[in-house]
């Protein structure tokens, strides 16, 4: 591979991991902000679970339309907009008054997010070698972790002193300086090529997506998404909470799960190294194995070295199996279906992200233990492994057309 392809294709990885970091920051600084929120107007737990599951239902709206968007008008103009919409609509959310514009501001922000993902894992997927393309969408991902990392930082220092609205406000700035970046990027010569010469409509990509030839990797990436967002967005949206329960103060909860997250980045780090050598299938199956032992030992843990251990291990399985989770979905399509099929199983896992959040809400309100809505989440990343094994077909070194 030549310099130039080779610098190309980093300034691309960067560009594009700029977009999973501020993300992050987003959905990171909700997890705490939503306790902040909760002591500031007042909030019961069924009430801050919705505050999780309207951001989740944006994302499935924005996972669909966008994803169908990107296959007509190209990569780089959907990962343009979408940013515009989360940067705005994020924003605009440190000026909310109360809980009603908050949720109607979520949404928008969840629709920029969900969009954004999808789409910019598409690109990236189409965009380098075959060789390493599994190791640099993982390693796109790991831009997540980062993400988590400041926010966890920007919580732990400004929320106890200075509030979640300035909070919000130094999460959004900086996204508007990646826009620049974005219009320095291109879509992928075989995107381009496919486009030009064939024009199916937005109908005609959702029928290829559920034809014959692609049903079975349809049902399987639904069923994994669903599953794994569910319990990524019932577990890791209520972390500062559910520490907070288990006995310490907001401000020792934020520092422990600051721990807990740094634990993400070599999670993706060993999924980028192993997702080239097992193939995408295994790691897969591997790190959500993983995420369902330690959900299960985290829920049931009660003493700090139990809580910080479980917590620390079930990060580092979770967010290595996002990473191939990403990497795997693009590969299941050609490159004129790719981002609608990538983007309609992101947006029917964003179903399971509505539904977590607010199932923890509801049940902590019916006063049912830690443990038990933890195995829930553990019972859910179990299916996903079974649909792995057994609808899932390896990817590792496919040339994608």
């Amino acid at each position: 591979m030549s310099p130039v392809k080779q610098i190309s294709e980093r300034k691309l990885l960067g560009v594009a991991g700029l977009a999973w970091l501020f993300d992050a920051m987003d959905v990171g600084m909700l997890s705490f902000i939503i306790a902040a929120l909760g002591a500031d107007w007042k909030l019961d737990a069924a009430q801050m679970g919705w505050i999780g599951s309207v951001s989740s239902i944006g994302m499935a709206v924005g996972a669909f339309v966008f994803g169908l968007t990107a296959d007509r008008i190209g990569r780089k103009n959907v990962l343009i907009l979408t940013l515009l919409v989360f940067s705005i609509g994020a924003g605009l959310s440190a000026l909310a008054t109360g809980l009603t514009i908050f949720l109607i501001l979520r949404f928008i922000i969840g629709m920029g997010l969900g969009g954004e993902l999808p789409v910019a894992s598409t690109l990236v997927s189409e965009s380098v070698a075959t060789e390493k393309r599994g190791r640099t969408v993982v390693l796109l991902e790991s831009f997540w972790a980062g993400g988590w990392i400041i926010a966890a930082l920007i919580s732990y220092f400004i929320i106890p002193s200075f509030g979640w609205r300035i909070a919000l406000l130094v999460g959004a700035l900086p996204a508007f300086y990646a826009i620049y970046l974005r219009w320095n990027i291109h879509d992928s010569a075989n995107y381009v090529a496919k486009a030009e010469k064939e024009k199916p409509t937005v109908l005609q990509n959702i029928s290829t997506v559920w034809s014959k030839n692609y049903v079975r990797q349809t049902v399987m990436l639904w069923i994994l998404w669903f599953c794994v967002v569910f319990s990524y967005y019932g577990m890791f949206l209520w972390l500062p909470n559910v520490v907070s329960l288990k006995g310490f103060s907001m401000v020792k909860s934020f520092g422990y799960v600051l721990i807990m997250t740094i634990a993400q980045l070599p999670g993706y780090f060993t999924a980028a190294w192993l997702i080239e050598k097992w193939g995408r299938k295994w790691v897969l199956i591997v790190y959500l194995f993983g995420t369902a032992v330690f959900a299960y030992f985290f829920g049931y843990a009660s003493t700090l070295p139990m809580v910080l251990t479980s917590g620390i291990l079930l990060s580092f399985f979770n967010l290595g199996a996002w990473g191939a989770l990403y990497a795997y979905s693009p590969e299941q399509y050609p490159a004129v279906v790719r981002g609608t099929g990538t983007g309609m199983a992101a947006a029917f896992g964003r179903i399971g992200g509505i539904f977590g959040p607010l199932l923890v809400g509801y049940l902590l309100v019916q006063k049912v233990s830690i443990g038990a809505i933890f195995t829930i989440f553990c019972v859910s990343i179990i299916v996903g492994i079974l649909a792995v094994l057994f609808l899932g077909h390896e990817t590792k070194n496919k040339e994608l057309v």
